[in-house]
């Protein structure tokens, strides 16, 4: 079948289904995740072996780390994957509940209503456990989804996929409510996004030129962030150890994703006891610094930053560090340099905290913690479908409501407008 006809049907296939979702009872979506996660485990050994396949031809094209750390799978991430699918299954069902209740002075009850998008199209490279977290968090609110990996986790998606596509039909729920694009043409890619009609809403996940390329391309809406440019602010107040703790953390637990720390800023009052320091803990972890003037005079190995390092998100153990005279000025470099994804300041002066809060424009502030916490599951959502730098519709780790809309329900008994 030509990749148009294919593409078109099965966007067209998952618009039946999703048309069929609203009549099934919550319990039974539910059970049906239960049922993936199960499949999941059950095929984890032929998941690895896919995944095994996918390592070595990273390996033989020269794949970069970053992108190779999030393709390869173990034990322990299968494990995850499915664990998180079952945290979606025993979350509250978001479909059906009534948002806002109002009363027209006519008698009319009007009800706000949540209910699924319909049909979402997630596009993602590298991360095969996207295939999962994207298929539960779907059918959890009511809606199917056309999944689309990359071609170098293609062997790793087909499996998960095939695992679950299994356990969907085994559960009573359409086939179509969890499709897998076959092969990796981009003109797939191109066709998808322009299925208007058919597809409500397309979700990007992976490189910032993967998701350029995407919203160039749509009629649909997308739900995108183009990169993570993370910052962890350390103020007058900060102690020292909090400090070190959350800093080489926040860069090096693990440097290929999109909320580990890349640009380090330090308040002037503390630039001469505490950047030596920090500098000397993230070298014991290979981290090369590209430093303001300051910096450079302080940490030995330091080496001169660009204008361009402020507005670089390196996915791997580099860093930018700048001293800022006040807090002011960090969160006018955080507001003028970061990408609205995940940003920190370590003090202990609660009325700096507080300010920060409220005047740094990003989806997610932390006060004395690690940025590396922006994710779906560490925020109780389960899975999460991506981190959203957007404001419209939805923000920061998206979940489970994230994917869901509503519409207004009207009760009367016979009126009629005059």
């Amino acid at each position: 079948m030509p990749v148009p006809d294919t593409i078109a049907h099965m966007a067209a296939a998952a618009r039946a289904a999703a048309l069929q979702l609203p009549a099934v009872p919550p319990h039974e979506r539910s059970a049906a995740l239960v049922h993936m996660a199960a499949a999941i485990r059950a095929g984890s050994a032929t998941i690895l072996a896919a995944n095994a396949v996918d390592l070595a031809a990273a390996a033989d094209t020269g794949l970069a780390p970053a992108m190779i750390d999030r393709l390869m799978l173990d034990e322990a991430r299968v494990e995850a994957m499915a664990a998180g699918v079952e945290q979606v299954a025993g979350l509250p069902d978001p479909v059906g509940t009534v948002l806002e209740t109002r009363h027209h002075a006519n008698g009319m009850r009007i009800e706000k209503v949540r209910v699924g998008l319909g049909v979402l199209a997630v596009i993602y490279e590298s991360r095969p456990n996207v295939t999962a977290d994207a298929a539960a968090l779907a059918l959890k609110a009511g809606n199917a989804v056309i999944l689309r990996g990359g071609s170098e986790a293609r062997h790793s998606t087909t499996a998960i996929h095939a695992a679950m596509a299994a356990a969907v039909e085994s559960a009573g729920m359409p086939a179509a409510v969890v499709q897998l694009v076959p092969g990796t043409d981009r003109a797939d890619v191109v066709r998808l996004v322009q299925m208007e009609g058919l597809v409500d809403l397309v979700i990007p996940r992976g490189g910032e030129g993967l998701i350029r390329a995407v919203t160039e391309h749509a009629r649909v809406p997308v739900l995108k962030h183009y990169k993570g440019v993370c910052h962890v602010y350390v103020d007058a107040g900060a102690d020292a150890a909090m400090a070190r703790e959350i800093v080489v953390n926040a860069k090096c637990q693990r440097p290929g994703v999109c909320n580990a720390m890349e640009t380090l800023l330090v308040h002037a009052d503390r630039a001469r006891d505490l950047l030596p320091e920090l500098g000397s803990a993230l070298a014991e972890h290979d981290v090369v610094l590209r430093g303001d003037e300051v910096t450079c005079a302080l940490v030995p190995g330091a080496q001169p930053a660009t204008e361009d390092d402020w507005d670089r998100e390196y996915l791997d153990l580099v860093a930018a560090v700048r001293v800022v005279d006040d807090l002011e000025q960090a969160i006018r470099h955080i507001n003028t340099h970061g990408s609205g994804h995940s940003d920190v300041i370590v003090t202990a002066d609660a009325s700096a905290a507080a300010r920060f809060a409220r005047d740094v424009d990003s989806a997610t502030v932390y006060v004395n913690a690690s940025s590396r916490f922006t994710d779906g599951f560490e925020f109780g959502m389960g899975a999460e479908i991506g981190i959203s730098t957007d404001k419209l519709h939805a923000r920061g780790p998206c979940g489970v409501e994230s994917l869901t809309t509503y519409k207004y329900v009207i009760h009367g008994t016979g009126q009629v407008r005059r």
